[in-house]
């Protein structure tokens, strides 16, 4: 196992970005910048024996800073923080309090808000080679950035098995009661030429997914995906049933023990033979198909354009902040939010 950090020569408001790159006795290798916790490469080997990367991104971290990207953010490969999804009408209330955030989705926020984790520096606080290659960063979210109250300490840490997993482990503290929603933005393509997603085989385990309104936000109503183009509880090619102008932005709610780490989806790419299997200890996992991801001079030059690759974000229901039915994402002072998040490659045999 190993670790390396490289200095990138850039800096954010004096703090450099570093790139820190995990790879296991396979020659399974993962690149991680410290801006924006991005999973930039995640190189396996696939079946028919070559070395393929199964994450979007660009080739330098300069260009997850670009004016032009930044416009219409996409994440791609990023932390979302403080609250992953939609939060409706942009406002939410803890103990009589109401919060006002910033409307960067309609009259919704989303993702954090106008500069999310995705655009911070973290710290990295911790690297290993033994038991596992692995790294932790750390980020320090001000009291009322954004608009979300409290002083928030977030660590991530990053590991990599020999089994060709990639952990990824979230605990954060706050000294003030704080709405709190993690996810990790990860835009996987598992064939070898990346396009066009739509003949990848997806199964989600989950019987229900959230409604929700023309703005994407959920209302709290389950729908059962029985008999639906959203049902994914068997294995079925991802552009079987969808709306090819529109494909999948939807949340479903996991048929699971609430935080136990369990399997929550499961993609294959035939002519790769590659399988992500994602396990989590979140309730709901948000299934994107990436109809708005537009950028250019990707890896390798490619540009980038719906559906070109499909998203898995583990986390709690959106909107839960203002619907008391869902799983509470308020942190208190005294408590610990924790969530563990597995990316599993294997070959399908």
């Amino acid at each position: 196992m190993k670790v390396k950090q490289t200095p990138t020569g850039n800096f954010i408001n004096g703090n450099e970005i570093i790139a820190i790159e995990l790879t296991n006795n396979k020659g399974t290798y993962v690149k991680i910048f410290n801006y924006g916790a991005i999973i930039n490469k995640f190189i396996v080997k696939n079946a028919n024996g070559e070395m393929q990367d199964i994450v979007l991104g660009f080739e330098n971290v300069e260009q997850y800073q670009d004016e032009k990207y930044l416009e219409n953010n996409p994440h791609i490969g990023a932390v979302i923080g403080r609250y992953a999804n939609r939060i409706k009408d942009a406002k939410f209330e803890i103990d009589g309090k109401t919060y006002e955030l910033e409307k960067n989705a309609g009259p919704n926020s989303i993702h954090g808000g106008v500069e999310g984790f995705d655009t911070k520096v973290w710290d990295v606080i911790d690297i290993a080679e033994e038991p596992q290659a692995s790294v932790t960063l750390q980020y320090e979210s001000v009291d009322g950035e954004e608009g979300f109250p409290g002083n928030l300490i977030v660590d991530l840490t990053f590991e990599l098995t020999e089994n060709d997993e990639l952990i990824l482990s979230y605990e954060a503290e706050t000294d003030q009661a704080t709405a709190i929603n993690l996810t990790h933005h990860g835009y996987f393509n598992l064939s070898p030429n990346g396009g066009n997603l739509s003949k990848h085989k997806l199964q989600i385990f989950a019987s229900n997914c959230l409604e929700q309104d023309a703005e994407y936000a959920v209302n709290g109503k389950l729908i059962p995906v029985a008999n639906t183009p959203l049902d994914f509880t068997k294995p079925k090619e991802i552009g079987a049933d969808w709306d090819p102008e529109e494909g999948y932005d939807q949340t479903y709610v996991l048929d699971k023990i609430y935080g136990d780490l369990s399997l929550a989806s499961k993609t294959i790419a035939e002519d790769s033979g590659l399988i992500l299997s994602i396990y989590t200890t979140e309730p709901v996992a948000h299934l994107y198909t990436s109809k708005y991801l537009r950028a250019t001079n990707g890896k390798n030059g490619k540009d980038y354009t719906g559906f070109d690759a499909f998203c898995i974000e583990t986390q709690h229901h959106p909107n839960a902040i203002n619907i008391s039915d869902f799983p509470t994402t308020v942190l208190q002072p005294e408590g610990l939010y924790t969530q563990t998040t597995i990316y599993k490659v294997s070959l399908n045999k």
